[in-house]
């Protein structure tokens, strides 16, 4: 696809409505930010449409980024929230994809901005919104800015691979990736078509890095009885988790599939210092990837910085890569993750 020439700058709000999320890209076309009224931002680069940064109204990072992540297109981004597709790792065995690079060419393509919507939740009088603002018209403006969302759209196909991806992968299809900010969450969701006159498969993965003050204060809960490859084991072993939480205190890199009939409905939830920091909700992502490099892993990554943040990050990432997902022509993938601040489940 190609890029919209002649781009606002930002796309402003209209007077006499209540205020509306703003939605800004950078001089140089390469990254689009939104605003909510009430200060919450998310930025994405069209490079990958990578998830660069996530702040809460308060200017709080959500999402570790390195310091020495490359921004500038010349290599997938170290941090934040790369997308995995159509490849996890690297699959020398499998057919179609044996040729492509580690976790495949969708963080490493430029993807369109397709263009942004917004929603807003009406106080109804039995909320605590509208008991609050329920005398003044200022304090009805405030409500609703304070229930606002926007969603950012963007676009990849086939026709807008490099030719090297193409020849690695010459199948046709179209993706649309959405980034939707609310006041407390973050949801990224993918929709991938099959527009080929073959089937293909593959593999869907959401690379989230969640930004932690202390990971030997963290743990993972609802994973208890899942069943996990451990990517760390020579040979690689699989094996079941015994504890109700997990702790991380050396180099972890494990794929697990939670527990019971409905996998990716199981909530996430990374706790610190005792408290219910983020809640992952999965939707058609059954997988669970847990990872952080520790000391060693850290050490030996040119693009990892500081080599101690490891100490600040932890990543979480839903997907479906246990298996291959098989699309017959025309068929659509979906899968999607929301993120919400603190032990928030519904």
């Amino acid at each position: 696809m190609v890029d919209r020439g002649r781009k606002p700058s930002a796309l402003a709000s209209t007077p006499g409505l209540p205020p509306q999320p703003q939605v800004a890209f950078s001089s140089d076309n390469s990254r689009v930010t939104a605003t909510l009224p009430t200060g919450e931002s998310v930025s994405v680069l069209l490079y990958g449409a990578t998830v660069v940064s996530w702040k809460d109204k308060n200017g709080d990072e959500k999402l570790w980024l390195s310091e020495a992540a490359k921004l500038d297109g010349s290599k997938p981004v170290r941090g934040g929230i790369p997308l995995v597709f159509p490849v996890f790792g690297t699959a020398p065995d499998h057919a179609q994809t044996k040729e492509l690079p580690q976790h495949g060419f969708a963080r490493s393509s430029r993807w369109e901005f397709l263009g942004k919507s917004t929603s807003e939740s009406t106080p109804t009088p039995t909320t605590p919104a509208f008991a609050a603002t329920a005398t003044s018209a200022a304090g009805a403006v405030a409500a609703a800015a304070a229930d606002m969302s926007v969603k950012l759209d963007f676009g990849l196909s086939s026709s807008g691979l490099s030719e090297d991806a193409r020849a690695k992968w010459p199948y046709a299809f179209n993706a649309i990736y959405s980034v939707t900010l609310n006041t407390d969450s973050l949801t990224t969701n993918l929709v991938v078509t099959n527009d080929d006159e073959r089937s293909w498969e593959c593999q869907v993965l959401m690379h989230t890095y969640l930004k932690v003050d202390d990971i030997t204060s963290v743990s993972i809960h609802g994973l208890e009885n899942a069943t996990y490859v451990d990517k760390t084991t020579t040979p690689i072993s699989t094996t079941t988790q015994s504890t109700p939480v997990l702790t991380i205190s050396s180099e972890t890199d494990r794929v697990y599939t939670p527990a019971g009939d409905s996998p990716a409905s199981v909530p996430i939830t990374v706790w610190s210092q005792d408290k219910p920091k983020y809640t992952i909700l999965r939707d058609n992502l059954s997988n669970v990837v847990v990872w952080n490099p520790w000391i060693e892993k850290a050490q030996g990554m040119a693009d990892f910085e500081p080599k101690d943040g490891y100490k600040n990050m932890l990543c979480v990432e839903p997907g479906a890569v246990s298996t291959w997902q098989v699309l017959e022509p025309g068929d659509a993938f979906e899968g999607a993750q929301t993120i919400v601040l603190g032990g928030k489940t519904d």
